[in-house]
């Protein structure tokens, strides 16, 4: 079974561990740019391919915030994983038009909405037209990297064609259960995989084998 997905690999932090994971060509890596965060991310981006989307994950963060460490480490998408309004996805929009990718494309942004069994689906219309992507993560105690998976079946009534992420304690362990979702109508906007703490050895350092292992179990 041959998955037919895009790979981000999230909450990278240490400037040889990137380039060990760049080496494994995900089509995104992301960068945490949240102060809170154990994985937040305040060094240097070694030079990796142009074929990798370099990610920026924002926290109800300033819009003058996001710009310069877009402007500082030449992000190609921001991911926003806060309360981020419609009105904020719009301005942010508008900021960054101007700016162009290296190849001459517009930023993607990406917004998380954090799921758990109380998660109601009807909050997404408002964000159909003021971003390119959802991403679906676990509600939990920490903004993301909380290690644990929500209840896939709560996308079998998806309400939307926009293509997403699916975020939230994704691992080794997690493989036959993401062939399974693959098999169901649920899989059919997926669009990435978005993976983070269950391939590290400590925050914001991953595991390269375990990844290499999980890139071939899926054959992504």
């Amino acid at each position: 079974m041959k998955l037919k997905l895009k790979l981000k690999i999230c909450g990278l932090k240490y400037p040889e561990n990137i380039v060990d994971i760049a080496k494994l060509q995900p089509d995104y890596l992301g960068f945490i740019f949240f102060p809170k965060s154990k994985r937040y991310f305040d060094g240097k981006i070694p030079n990796i391919s142009d074929n990798i989307k370099k990610t920026g994950v924002f926290v109800n963060a300033n819009i003058e915030f996001v710009l310069e460490k877009v402007r500082k480490y030449n992000l190609n998408a921001i991911q926003l994983h806060g309360n981020e309004s419609p009105k904020y996805c719009t301005d942010l929009q508008h900021a960054v038009d101007y700016l162009k990718s290296d190849k001459g494309n517009l930023f993607q942004v990406i917004k998380v909405f954090s799921v758990g069994n109380d998660f109601e689906s009807y909050i997404l219309n408002d964000y159909e037209d003021v971003c390119d992507y959802f991403l679906f993560d676990t509600k939990g105690k920490e903004r993301g990297g909380n290690g644990i998976t929500f209840n896939w079946k709560l996308l079998d009534n998806y309400p939307s064609k926009k293509s997403y992420f699916l975020s939230g304690g994704i691992g080794l362990d997690t493989v036959e259960d993401i062939k399974d979702f693959f098999r169901s109508d649920a899989s059919k906007y997926c669009y990435a995989l978005d993976v983070n703490s269950m391939f590290e050895d400590k925050p914001g350092f991953k595991n390269i084998e375990d990844l290499k292992l999980f890139i071939k179990d899926l054959k992504i």
